[in-house]
């Protein structure tokens, strides 16, 4: 209900809301552009509780440029156009350091001068680009770059976003805002944001987006501002447009100011020498990235003073004076040509996804896992897409989400074989299990990979021996067996493909060196499940001998720090098989020797030693208490709730409140996958 005045209460009422509105507009400057807040939380909200309240009794004196109009324009059926004054470029990229010096010749010959040029050197977030425009100080509209000469305005969905000014703030030299000025920068969503909202949409069983790029340009290009307001949106600005009554003369010069006038500015810039500090710049940021609180995909390099950028000038879409240095990407899209089923040591079958070559994170992807058929009837991932494909954890490549769009009708689903690619045996999903298992022993796909497993590096460490020359000896028929590989001889090699005296003579020689085996390596070269390099030596240390081993029971091996029921029947169930006793004697009788401990097996971690870890869902390779065993015993704490003296989540499926409070935190998460690289398995 509105209120009615006199002059004198006016007057009052108007100065103590434009009073609030000022205090606020101050603390938004302090907290946006400035990241140094005089006042608490809970001091803002009740200055902006103030406000409101004021605001809600007299309406009348509402206006646009109040801190509390954020929201509350209607939804729209579609998007009016936003013309570009002063056309949005796009950048040149670069790829290489020889690519970056090279432009820095060419702008040293256009500008004809020796000298070093002084660049600007500023991060490339990944996000949305945006011009938004002041007058008279008063943000008047917002447009999305479209093709560089018209976009779409968006200006209500801005007016959401509370690092964006609704106002400019005068700065601290006195210098005011000038009467109109379109600045540019970026919309983005923070990473650790990004993982909350994308569990909040999981979680309510709506689609997830697959990078925070895509995430911000879907929220900011809402019809309506309402959605837009509920994302956890931000912007950093970094350019201009026009701009009328103020002249810059430098590109360093324009960082500082826009900061001074309240508008957000990525701290992360910086003003080099030459092209060599530029360089170095990029340098730092690629051994920095991982730990920044956005996306980038490179740096971007401008030449600083302005007088120099005009008489470079600019191509026919994008300027001679900056240049886009840009990092190998984490992920690409790519086709998805076949899927082929890889049998491993175990007998798992696993669909793995063979792609048209893509560059990723720095290598050449050609094939990526698709885990199991229940992944792949999730994700809906289709023979002929186009897919979406990137490094978990930046190690492993694999098939994050299909793109449908992008489909002809000709894509084909996928289902893994009934029967094993390759021994033809049958192929079954036991019970309680998410994968698909050859269940032939004497498959020769299996035979292969366990054969490998005993000669890697940490097992028998037999070097020279590769997938390559495996495959060759089990199909000539000189390995039926690990044990086969110390009857091999010279004369046996020599005449095979790829084989020579020499070459031949080399490797019966490693082989032969191997013999005389360490006991935690004899162990894990066995390919027990459950039990990988930690867990071998954890056992020799206990044991001291093999026959110790072999001979434990289960409440013997349960004893053991680090040692739960999972592996203690997994290692009893192994030594009670008969196929792999006589394995065993039949590598005892062909002259392979196991040294006992005779001192301490150090096992030393110092990924986990002193860290405090929380498990939070439930993990495929292990039960919770397994895992916890495991973390305890390379030296972590493993305690029930996520605070900020947490260092890691570990987060399996369905994982819930716990991985939310980690993000918010800022804490360590890994995925199972990346759990168990960083175990060794």
């Amino acid at each position: 209900m509105e209120s009615t005045m006199n002059d004198m209460e006016e007057e009052e009422v108007v100065s103590e809301i434009e009073s609030l509105r000022e205090q606020i507009r101050y603390h938004n400057y302090r907290y946006y552009a400035l990241d140094d807040p005089e006042v608490d939380d809970a001091e803002y909200d009740r200055l902006f509780r103030e406000l409101v309240s004021l605001e809600a009794r007299y309406p009348e004196l509402i206006s646009p440029d109040s801190p509390t109009q954020r929201v509350g324009v209607a939804p729209v059926d579609k998007f009016a156009p936003f013309r570009h004054v002063v056309p949005m470029q796009s950048l040149e990229n670069a790829m290489t350091e020889s690519e970056v010096l090279e432009f820095d010749r060419r702008v040293r010959k256009l500008l004809e001068i020796d000298a070093g040029v002084e660049y600007v050197a500023e991060h490339k977030i990944d996000g949305l680009a945006m011009e938004i425009l002041y007058e008279n100080g008063i943000l008047a509209g917002a447009g999305t770059r479209g093709d560089g000469e018209v976009g779409e305005d968006v200006t209500a969905n801005v007016k959401t976003i509370r690092s964006i000014p609704l106002k400019l703030f005068p700065g601290p030299d006195g210098v005011q805002p000038p009467p109109l000025i379109a600045v540019r920068g970026e919309v983005y969503m923070d990473k650790r944001e990004f993982e909350v909202f994308n569990d909040s949409r999981r979680e309510a069983g709506e689609p997830i987006f697959a990078n925070p790029r895509n995430a911000a340009a879907g929220s900011l290009r809402q019809l309506d501002p309402g959605i837009t307001a509920s994302r956890p949106l931000k912007a950093y600005f970094y350019s201009l447009g026009q701009v009328e009554g103020h002249e810059f003369r430098s590109q360093s010069e324009l960082l500082k100011q826009l900061r001074d006038w309240g508008l957000p500015v990525s701290p992360y810039w910086r003003k080099c020498a030459g092209i060599r500090e530029a360089v170095h710049f990029f340098d730092e940021l690629t051994a920095e990235r991982e730990g920044l609180p956005y996306e980038v995909d490179g740096v971007v390099l401008k030449v600083d003073r302005f007088d120099w950028q005009r008489a470079l000038g600019e191509k026919s879409r994008s300027p001679r004076w900056a240049i886009a240095y840009k990092f190998s990407p984490h992920q690409a899209t790519t086709r998805l040509v076949d899927i082929v089923p890889q049998v491993g040591r175990t007998g798992v079958v696993t669909p793995v996804a063979v792609l048209e070559p893509v560059g990723v994170g720095g290598v050449i992807v050609r094939r990526a896992t698709l885990h199991n058929q229940d992944e792949i009837d999730r994700k809906d991932v289709r023979i002929g897409d186009h897919v979406l494909v990137r490094r978990a954890g930046d190690v492993i490549p694999e098939v994050f989400e299909a793109i449908a769009s992008k489909r002809t009708g000709a894509e084909r689903p996928y289902r893994i074989p009934d029967r094993c690619p390759s021994c033809g045996g049958e192929v079954v999903r036991l019970p309680e299990e998410s994968v698909h298992r050859c269940l032939n022993r004497n498959c020769p796909a299996q035979l292969k990979a366990s054969i490998w497993h005993f000669a890697c590096r940490g097992a028998m460490d037999i070097d020279g021996l590769g997938r390559k020359i495996i495959s060759l000896l089990v199909e000539e028929g000189l390995l039926g067996s690990v044990a086969d590989l110390y009857r091999l001889r010279a004369e046996e090699l020599e005449n095979l493909p790829g084989f020579a005296r020499k070459s031949a003579m080399n490797l019966v020689a490693a082989i032969d060196r191997s013999r005389k085996a360490r006991l935690p390596n004899f162990l894990f070269a066995l390919g027990i499940y459950h039990v990988g390099s930690h867990i071998a030596q954890l056992l020799a240390e206990h044991f001291r001998t093999f026959d110790a081993v072999r001979g434990a029971g289960r409440e013997d091996l349960e004893r053991i720090a680090g040692v739960g029921g999972t592996v203690a029947a997994s290692v009893v169930s192994y030594f009670a098989n008969p196929s792999n006793v006589r394995l065993i004697e039949d590598l005892l009788e062909a002259g392979v020797t196991v040294e006992g401990v005779s001192g301490p097996v150090k096992v030393e971690d110092d990924f986990w030693n002193a860290k405090t870890v929380v498990f939070t869902g439930g993990l495929d390779s292990m039960a919770r208490d397994e895992a916890a065993a495991r973390v305890k015993a390379r030296g972590a704490r493993v305690t029930d709730s996520v605070s900020r003296k947490t260092d890691i989540v570990v987060a399996g499926k369905d994982a819930g409140s716990k991985l939310e409070k980690a993000a918010k935190l800022g804490i360590l998460v890994l995925t199972e996958e990346e759990f168990l690289l960083r175990l060794g398995e």
